[in-house]
Order: structure tokens, then C-alpha cells, then sequence
């Protein structure tokens, strides 16, 4: 082709100058396009609705999924936590955490936002995050910050006293959360080494898992765990609950796109497909193991499945997902029951089993299964084995962390509250009429 126009000089010279000229409309016409950031409605519409399901995934979702596998005499404690949860980490958020976990730190920014959106400075009616407005954004980062705390609460059912819970969970926002968060999201260091983290295996489940399991630790058994029958006392209620963190999870992880694109489409079919496998996977082995499928053992691994798949949701394909569905529903089930009786911890409804287990497999396997045309980014199957290093040491510095600032805020709530674990007397009778003064009937 190139020797068939050097035989036309005059062709050649109308190329060349047209060739001249788009360059020059593209180089001045490129910066203003980049400068000129514009609001798209559908991206827009979507991430409203996905703000809606993320919080609809705290209330009534988890209240429900954990108001149903405690003692009656708890339920209405239960769902006070998570209620209380969603109020409060709103206006905290509003107040220092959003700006914590996505302004420029400056020299600290590799581990902590800074301070320019505290009491959400700047943010204004047209102020854009990508193609939504970044109030948008901001409250849909918010639900995360809502729910991650809310699932923690699952460790220490039926012995933390409220004030210490209202104490220790405000901290843990500010200290744990909004840093851990920045680091993956907000420009810090584990998002600029590469760590795939979608919709928060990192930031929101391996997280909580480890700051349940570092409570329950600290703040010892329930009275009479491994004697007294502590079977949950409605799992209809439970499986409402789950079937709405089913429905909220599309929120959750293909909101995690930030617009209505493909990204979105495939987030939302392998999140089906993992938790689907994962429930079945748990269901099986029970069946096998007992002679039996349970109820609480098929929404707990549906519940498992979904943990694992949000860090891969926007990285891996359905065979991937798959894959990780199987593999979570083994490893939440061994971490729920094996390691639990090995640790001899009372994690009382499974939040280290389930979310910390559950966002490790997932994590890692993301390294494993990341597909390049799906993500960017190539995971060992690929011929990409680093990743999988990468994840392994964005899971380590979140455990790290997490569990140290966990362990010293605990300590520091029970010297300003006076212990964190309600007195004998208070927790045989039960929480909800003695902390609450109001009873199920």
C-alpha cells in the first residue's frame, strides 16, 4: 500500500497534510476532552441503585441474617447493633472518614488520606467522581464503611455491652477501616503495588473477619459455650437475611464497576455463579459428613461464596468463578467448624469462619484466576504467578494491621467504658431486656 501512494505524489501530499492536520485537532482537542469530565446518567442511575442495595445488604439484611442465629433473649440486641451501626458509621463517615480514606494524604499518603474533605468539605452539587457525582460516590463508599463494622458485631453476639460496642466500633472505623481503605482505594500503597482487590475481600472481609476473631478472643466464651444448646432461634429469619445479602451483593460488587458497563455485567454473573457453587459445595459436605443438609449450612456457604468472589468479581471469568465458589465452600466450612474447635474460640456466628477465611481464599485465588481481557491484569493462569506473591502480601499487611489496631483499641474501650463484656448476671438473663429493656414475645 505504501508503494502503490508513492507513485501518486499529489495523493501523497493530501494524505500527509491530512495526516498533519488530525494530529493537531487531536493534540488540542485531547486535553479539554481529559479537563472536561462529564456526568453520565446511566452510570449515574446505576450506582444509585447500587448505594440502595449496598445498604440494603446492613438493614435489614444482616440484621435479619444475625437476629436469627442468636438465642431470642439476644435477637433485638442483635439488630440494635446493626441498626445502630448504619446511623452511626454514616456520620462518622461524613465527618472524618470519607476524607481519611479518599483525599490526598500528602507525604502520608501511601497509608492515610488527608483532612481536606473532613465534614465532606467540597463536595459540591456538581462535583464529579469519574462520570457520577462524587456524592454518589461518596455514599456508596459509605454503605462499605456502614457494613463492614455491622459484620464484626457477629463475634461477640450475646456479651458486649452498647457502650462499648458504640466506643470500640467508632475507633475501629477511623483507625482500621478508613486507612485499610485508603491503602487499596484511595492511592495508597497495596493499590499502587498491584494488589486486585474489586469490591473488598481485602477492605471489607478479611478485615472484619480478623477484628471478630481478635474480639472474640479478647472478650473470652459466651457463659456455658460447648454445654448450654445456643441454637439459633429463628433461622427463617436468617434465611430472609441471607437471601437479601444475595440480592444486595449485585450492589455490592458490580457497583464496585462504577458504571453500567461490561465490567458491571460480568461482576454481577460471576458473583451469581460463585455463591451458588459455594452453598452447594457446603450443603454437600454436610450432607456427607451428617446425613443431613442444614438450612443455617447452605445460606452460611451461599454467604461464603459471596465473601470470596468480591475481590474477584471484576478480574476472573465464570469458570473462574466457579472455581472459587468450590473452593470456598470447603474452606468456610472447614473454618467454621475445624479451625474454630482448634482455636477454641467462640467467633459466635462464624465472622473469622466465614468472612476472614472466605476473603483469604478469595484474595489469593484472584492472583490465581485473574483473566488480562476481563481485568487488565493476568493471574497465574495466565502465566502470571506474581500476583498471586502480590496478594498474598496485601492479604498479610491488612491481617497485620488490622489485628494489632484491633487488639489496642479494645484494651483502650474496656479502660474507657469499664470492661467491654456485660456482667454475669446481664447476659444469662439476655440482652435485650436488660441492656435494651424491651423483650420478643
Amino acid at each position: 500500500m505504501t508503494r502503490g501512494i508513492s507513485m501518486f505524489p499529489s495523493i501523497r501530499r493530501a494524505l500527509l497534510g491530512a495526516s498533519v492536520a488530525a494530529a493537531t485537532l487531536a493534540a488540542t482537542s485531547l486535553p479539554a476532552m481529559a479537563e472536561e469530565a462529564k456526568l453520565d446518567s446511566g452510570d449515574t442511575a446505576w450506582m444509585l441503585t447500587s448505594t440502595a442495595l449496598v445498604l440494603f445488604m446492613t438493614i435489614p439484611g444482616l440484621a435479619l441474617f444475625y437476629g436469627g442465629m442468636v438465642r431470642k433473649k439476644n435477637v433485638l440486641a442483635t439488630v440494635m447493633q446493626s441498626f445502630t451501626c448504619a446511623c452511626l458509621m454514616t456520620v462518622l463517615w461524613m465527618i472524618a472518614g470519607y476524607s481519611l480514606a479518599f483525599s490526598d494524604g500528602g507525604a502520608a499518603n501511601a497509608f492515610v488520606g488527608g483532612l481536606s474533605n473532613v465534614f465532606l468539605a467540597g463536595l459540591t452539587v456538581d462535583a464529579l467522581s469519574g462520570t457520577i457525582p462524587e456524592t454518589v460516590f461518596m455514599t456508596f463508599q459509605m454503605t462499605f464503611a456502614i457494613i463492614t463494622p455491622a459484620l464484626i458485631t457477629g463475634a461477640f453476639a450475646d456479651r458486649m455491652k452498647f457502650s462499648s460496642m458504640v466506643v470500640f466500633l467508632s475507633a475501629w472505623l477511623l483507625v482500621v477501616y478508613a486507612p485499610i481503605t485508603h491503602w487499596v482505594w484511595g492511592g495508597g500503597f497495596l493499590g499502587a503495588d498491584g494488589v486486585l482487590d474489586f469490591a473488598g475481600g481485602t477492605v471489607v472481609h478479611i478485615n472484619a473477619g480478623v477484628a471478630g476473631l481478635v474480639t472474640a478472643m479478647v472478650i473470652g466464651r459466651r457463659k456455658g459455650y460447648g454445654s448450654e444448646n445456643m441454637a439459633p432461634h429463628n433461622l427463617v429469619l436468617s434465611v430472609i437475611g441471607a437471601s437479601m445479602l444475595w440480592v444486595g451483593w449485585f450492589g455490592f460488587n458490580a457497583g464496585s464497576a462504577v458504571a453500567a458497563n461490561g465490567s458491571a455485567g460480568m461482576a454481577m454473573a460471576v458473583t451469581q455463579i460463585c455463591t451458588a457453587a459455594a452453598a452447594l459445595t457446603w450443603m454437600f459436605i454436610e450432607w456427607k459428613l451428617h446425613k443431613r443438609p442444614s438450612v443455617l449450612g447452605i445460606i452460611s456457604g451461599a454467604v461464603g461464596g459471596l465473601v470470596a468472589i468480591t475481590p474477584a468479581a471484576g478480574f476472573v471469568n465464570p469458570m473462574g468463578a466457579l472455581l472459587i465458589g468450590i473452593a470456598a465452600g470447603g474452606a468456610c466450612y472447614w473454618g467454621a467448624t475445624t479451625l474454630k474447635r482448634m482455636g477454641g474460640y467462640d467467633d459466635s456466628l462464624d465472622v473469622f469462619g466465614v468472612h476472614g477465611v472466605g476473603g483469604i481464599v478469595g484474595a489469593v485465588l484472584t492472583g490465581v484466576f485473574a483473566v488480562e481481557a476481563i481485568g487488565g491484569t493476568p493471574g497465574l493462569i495466565e502465566g502470571n504467578p506474581g500476583q498471586v506473591l502480590t496478594q498474598l502480601y496485601g492479604i498479610a499487611g491488612t491481617v497485620i494491621y488490622c489485628g494489632i489496631a484491633t487488639f489496642i483499641i479494645l484494651k483502650v474501650t474496656g479502660m474507657i467504658t469499664g470492661g467491654i463484656r456485660v456482667d454475669e448476671e446481664t447476659e444469662i438473663g439476655g440482652l435485650d431486656s436488660n441492656l435494651h429493656g424491651e423483650t420478643v414475645q
